[in-house]
This record gives C-alpha cells, structure tokens and sequence, in this order.
C-alpha cells in the first residue's frame, strides 16, 4: 500500500554532514506521519525524529535535538533526514517509517505501519 524507498547514507567525517532521502509511493495520501529511527550493531531500534507532513510539526529525540532536522516535500514525495555536526556514535543504519496518524507516542517503532530497507551511515573521528 505504502512503499519507502531510502537513499543518501555513507561515511562522513566527525563535524560533517549528511542528508538521507526517503521516497513515498503507493497510497500516500494515508501517510499523516513521517518518522526516522536508527539501529546501531547489537543496539534496539530508537527514535531520531519525525514531522507531520500537513502541518510540518516535528519532534526529535534529545540526543539529536539541534544537529538533525527532518522535512517532508509533499511536490517530490519525499521525506528528508538531514544530519548535521555528525559523531561517531550517530554511526547506525537509519530508517524512515511512514504512520498514518500521530500518536502521542510518537518515539515508539511500534506505532508506524511502513518501513525503509535502511541506509548505512558511518561516521569517523
């Protein structure tokens, strides 16, 4: 009904930047809540942030808060992931989500209906 498609990860350097793309197709008008998680090796799955793509509302985990910034550009259906000011433990393979509504416990994987395959980002110090 829903499929997302990631693209953008790769190695970056300590202080640098990256920015991980998320195409939308399929039934898109059902996605009210785009969201982004992270999964390092043998670590759970947590939350990184997300945006209500009507409004532009976004909410992000405070171990990132200030150095990412999520986006969703309804023209190219596309949600964005910028990561800023990178370090090495934001090394993960980061996935997008797609909701169909906002939960107001937004940080909680169970709570999105659609996954990304994931993308690989390695930060170096």
């Amino acid at each position: 009904q829903v499929q997302l498609v990631e693209s953008g990860g790769g190695l970056a350097q300590a202080g640098g930047s990256l920015r991980l793309s998320c195409a939308v197709s399929g039934s898109t008008s059902s996605v009210y809540n785009m969201g982004w998680f992270r999964q390092a090796p043998g670590k759970e799955r947590d939350f990184v942030g997300c945006t209500v793509w009507s409004d532009g509302r976004t909410y992000y985990a405070d171990s990132v808060k200030g150095r990412f910034t999520v986006s969703f550009d309804n023209a190219q259906n596309t949600a964005y992931l910028e990561l800023n000011n990178l370090k090495p433990e934001d090394t993960a393979v980061y996935y997008c989500a797609a909701a169909r509504r906002l939960w107001s416990d937004y940080w909680r994987a169970g709570r999105y209906d659609y996954w990304g395959q994931g993308t690989q980002v390695s930060v170096s110090s």
